[in-house]
């Protein structure tokens, strides 16, 4: 059997759930990465006799348009497949029902679904250091739960609810675009890895509004800490979600 994970991280926290649930397959896991402006993802294909982790953030109670769309291209061939969205410890909101619908749109047979807490990629001090050592261990748990699915014959969805609303409430723009400051060395690493391709070697300081999706990779891969965002604005932000993310929350499991 083929194992493989689809997944969109700009920062590693998503991806750092996706491991943790795939670690305990126990065999080669194939990578399909949906922050790769450069691959074609229609040539992608799964068969029937495959598990496939589908892994995404959650920004703002959506799925990022650009995750969706390249993960739309993806041919999914029956293959059976675990929806995975991870959220900064606020709400998921209509991601994981999103998610579903796009992976069946494509193909995939959902037989299970998870949402997971991963530290919040522009406010850290919300689910500062998840996922955490408990957070794995449930992780764990909820994969040899999935493989023990896997050996019934009929292991598709059993009729569990996934929480969600369709149709999905409206998607919020991009608020905050990260610029570059004097410690810019114009060394072009944010360029070369920007998922959206919203910033130019020509223009290196700034990024595209109409492009940047405010996914923060250039404010994490930057080896000068260069690259930042408006600090007022991410502290009034933080401010409103103080009551609604100061409350720790736990993964969910839907078999």
């Amino acid at each position: 059997m083929r194992f493989a994970q689809i997944v969109f991280s700009p920062t590693g926290g998503t991806q750092k759930v996706a491991d943790a649930i795939t670690e305990v397959w126990g065999n080669t896991v194939d990578r399909v990465d949906l922050s790769n402006p450069g691959e074609d993802f229609s040539k992608v294909a799964f068969e029937e006799e495959a598990l496939v982790l589908a892994a995404v953030p959650s920004y703002g109670g959506r799925i990022p348009e650009l995750a969706a769309r390249r993960l739309g291209q993806i041919h999914g061939g029956r293959a059976q497949c675990v929806i995975v969205c991870v959220y900064g410890n606020r709400a998921y909101e209509d991601t994981l029902v999103e998610l579903q619908d796009i992976v069946e749109n494509c193909g995939f047979r959902v037989m299970a679904a998870i949402s997971a807490v991963a530290e919040h990629s522009i406010m850290h001090q919300y689910a500062a250091g998840r996922p955490d050592e408990q957070d794995i261990m449930e992780l764990h748990d909820f994969s040899k739960k999935i493989l023990e699915k896997l050996k019934h014959k009929d292991a598709e969805s059993s009729g569990f609810k996934i929480p969600g609303n369709r149709p999905y409430k409206k998607a919020g723009g991009a608020g905050l675009v990260p610029k570059a400051d004097k410690k810019c060395v114009g060394c072009g690493l944010c360029a070369r890895d920007c998922p959206a391709q919203a910033i130019s070697r020509e223009h290196i300081r700034t990024a595209e509004t109409g492009k940047c999706i405010s996914c923060m990779r250039c404010v994490v891969r930057c080896p000068e800490s260069a690259r930042k965002v408006n600090g007022a604005m991410v502290s009034a932000a933080a401010l409103a979600m103080k009551k609604v993310c100061s409350v720790k929350k736990g993964n969910e499991f839907f078999l």
